[in-house]
């Protein structure tokens, strides 16, 4: 009895070829795309696949697993966000944290991928990665509080923009409506800041909003997040040399 034709690990005929007209570029900005017009529900290999006219089989000729595309397209989100070497530390990272904060601004339903694929992720631009050390050594980072003060700059970049841009709620009609009667409620007596504060507070905090920073950003706090992170770390170099 013949045997039958040896498959690849996901079942692709040896000496298959995939479509010609393909090409990784081409799928992941399809992906991105995807996300961008109908949100992470409407991402997946199969809906790129379909998008382009082809099997999901022919995707996995170019990337290994929608983890790995998904990485590919966090990449493509962040490849503008290194700024120019010659800053001076502090500007340099007051820089990152608002050119990341840029990028996500542009594809703003990506905002939730970001920080998971951050984890482990070996296709992000390594400039990022050189760039950034580079800068804290400069500020006179080392050894341990080196790799302490990267892991704080990469989580100040990604917390607070993730928050901002954190998916709407599906009901967020109802929440809207729900919210605003809210400071009617409050006890003054037991919360007498949240009371004097909740009206303005309204659509424009965290908690206390139904929109996201894609309609409605959140320049000043942002802004004043920078300055803080930025003098915090100014602070412990200074404390560090007495």
């Amino acid at each position: 009895m013949a045997k039958s034709p040896a498959t690849g690990p996901r079942g692709r005929d040896k000496g298959q070829r995939a479509a010609p007209e393909l090409s990784k570029a081409q799928i992941v900005e399809t992906g991105l795309r995807l996300i961008d017009e109908e949100g992470l529900q409407g991402f997946s290999v199969r809906s790129v696949a379909k998008a382009l006219g082809c099997y999901p089989t022919a995707i996995y000729w170019y990337t290994p697993s929608r983890h790995f595309l998904i990485a590919e397209i966090v990449t493509i989100i962040l490849r503008d966000v290194v700024p120019t070497a010659e800053l001076e530390w502090q500007d340099w990272l007051r820089a990152l944290l608002t050119r990341y904060r840029a990028a996500i601004a542009r594809h703003p339903n990506a905002a939730p991928l970001i920080g998971v694929n951050l984890v482990s992720n070996a296709s992000v631009d390594v400039d990022l990665l050189e760039g950034l050390l580079t800068k804290l050594h400069q500020a006179g980072f080392r050894d341990d509080t080196l790799i302490d003060a990267y892991n704080a700059v990469v989580g100040a970049m990604v917390g607070f923009t993730t928050q901002e841009f954190a998916m709407e709620p599906p009901d967020a009609d109802d929440l809207q409506g729900y919210l605003k009667g809210f400071p009617a409620g409050i006890d003054a007596a037991r919360h007498p800041m949240l009371a004097r504060m909740a009206g303005p507070m309204m659509g424009r905090s965290f908690i206390l909003r139904w929109q996201n920073g894609a309609t409605r950003p959140m320049d000043g706090a942002f802004a004043l997040y920078v300055d803080a992170f930025v003098a915090g770390l100014e602070a412990l170099l200074s404390r560090a040399d007495r």
